[in-house]
This record gives C-alpha cells, structure tokens and sequence, in this order.
C-alpha cells in the first residue's frame, strides 16, 4: 500500500505494550489528546512498525489505541510476528501462547472481569480484524515518488510492492535461518543486500542503538527490555527516545538481548 508522505509521519518502533513510555513518546512528539485521540497540530501521522503488544505490562491499552486512532485515520500499523499470533489466537486457532504473547490472554481474562463477557468478545473481535487486515509492509511517497518503505522484521527488495503468504512470513519474522542450540531463531542480515535509494525502516531485532546499514535502519531499542522506544521522523531524518521505566521481560544478562 503506498501512503503519501504529506505534513509528516512518525515511525515508532516495537512498543511490546509499553503503553506508559508511548504516551511519553507521543507527548514529546508534540500530539495533542483531543477527544480521546492523540492528533499533531501540524497534521503528522503515526506509523507503528507492529509488536504493539506482548511481553510489556498493557497490551490492550496499545492495541485499543491502534484500533481508534487507525479507524480514525490518524495511524497506521503493519503486520508483525506477535501480531499475528495473537490474532491466530483470537480466531480460536490453537496457538502456543508464549514469549509474552501469555500476558495478552491474562489481560483480557481481567478485562471480562471488570467490562462482561460482551464487551470482552466485541473488543477482541475488532482487534482481530485490525491485526488480520494490516498489511506486511508500507511504501510511503513524496510526491508519488517512493521514498521510504517501512516493515516489521525486513524486506528484499524483490518483495516490495507485493503481497503473498511467503512475503507476509518475510516481513514477520526476518530471514531465518533455524534456530540455534539454545532454540533462539538463527538470523540472516538481510539488510547487507538491499540496494538502492529506498530507505527501509524495521524493528523486531532489539538494537541497543538504531542500526543503520544500505539505507535501512532498524528502529527496535528494546523498550521493553528496559531499553528505549524510537521514534524516526521522516522527513526531518531525526530520532526521538523515550527511555523504558524498568525492564519489564525479566531477562538479564547475556539473555536481555539489549545486552549481546
């Protein structure tokens, strides 16, 4: 899907339901609450490059936000690993809910019991259907002309522009390898072969800084590993932080992948 450019876009970076610190990222952003939504005075939109939930402490929170302010037109939000699973989850397929994803389902086991069962199966109902209809990546023009191309986990530029089930798992998950003697997915640097003016903007790989290699650059800090949420403005080329209050996932060391 291409999207023009227009007053501005703001991409942010895998939130794992840290709603707290996107609040505080937004604030210093410039948006405004109006009326429950979060607009920009100068009519910039939000781009979230997905893992909005999962692993943090308020994953409805965040995916409530991406629900109204998407419906709204003010936001959007691409395809992601934990997005899908959670939307395979909320189509009654049976997943394995873990790295996180856990945490999601005990949410919505305390939203039942404050809102109702109706008011729970409505909102899981137009969560699913945001999650099943976002797409794996978005190409973003200045004039009509591509200049930007953001996903979640990294695209080949022989997939850009299209759409299957093999790209949708690309732009998911990275290009894996297997996985490794600790059961940890084997990652390919795709990055190194991408050519071209495109620039490409991902996350899903925790960074401790943004990493910029052949015109991408990866916008994933670990936010919710205790490091800080990113935001890239485009077109002023800048970076935003927002440092994490704590570390929510329990994992140090060697195992807190800010750390490697």
């Amino acid at each position: 899907m291409k999207i023009e450019v227009g007053k501005g876009i703001d991409f942010i970076g895998d939130i794992h339901a840290c709603y707290d610190e996107f609040i505080e990222l937004l604030d210093k952003l410039g948006y405004q609450l109006n009326n429950g939504l979060y607009i920009h005075p100068d009519g910039r939109k939000i781009v979230s490059l997905g893992d909005v939930m999962s692993r943090g402490p308020q994953s409805i929170k965040c995916m409530e936000f991406f629900l109204n302010h998407v419906n709204a037109g003010l936001a959007y939000m691409i395809d992601s690993n934990h997005g899908w699973k959670i939307a395979r989850w909320l189509m009654g397929r049976k997943v394995k809910l873990s790295h996180g994803d856990e945490n999601v389902e005990e949410e919505f086991q305390e939203f039942e019991k404050l809102e109702g069962k109706k008011e729970t199966e409505k909102l899981k109902e137009e969560i699913k259907e945001l999650l099943l209809n976002a797409p794996s990546h978005y190409i973003f023009t200045v004039d009509g002309e591509a200049r930007v191309v953001c996903t979640h986990a990294g695209i080949r530029d022989d997939f850009i522009g299209k759409e299957n089930d093999r790209i949708k798992n690309f732009c998911r998950y990275g290009d894996v390898a297997g996985m490794d003697e600790k059961g940890k997915p084997i990652r390919k640097e795709w990055y190194k072969e991408h050519k071209g003016d495109l620039l490409i903007i991902w996350g899903h790989d925790p960074k401790r800084e943004p990493l910029i290699v052949n015109n991408t650059i990866n916008i994933d800090q670990g936010v919710v590993f205790g490091g800080k949420l990113t935001c890239y403005r485009y077109p002023e080329e800048e970076f935003v932080f927002v440092k994490a209050a704590k570390n929510y996932s329990g994992r140090i060391g060697e195992d807190n992948p800010i750390n490697r």
